[in-house]
């Protein structure tokens, strides 16, 4: 199977820095800042494990395209 890790490399990043990013315009367009601190938290939460899974299957990519 082949697996699209530039994809997901994307995803991973918006997770990490698009979504905070945004909810950071959200904040300043609401003057709200408990916007930032929540999705910070999920940004996270969600982001740093699926750059660590990206990464694994990167390299488990490369390792079998050396055999």
């Amino acid at each position: 199977m082949k697996e699209n890790l530039k994809f997901a490399w994307i995803a991973s990043w918006f997770a990490l820095v698009g979504q905070l990013l945004f909810f950071i315009g959200v904040s300043i367009f609401t003057g709200d800042w408990r916007y930032v601190m929540w999705s910070f938290m999920v940004s996270m939460a969600v982001g740093i494990p699926s750059m660590i899974h990206t990464r694994r299957a990167q390299k488990a990519n490369k390792s079998i395209k050396t055999l």
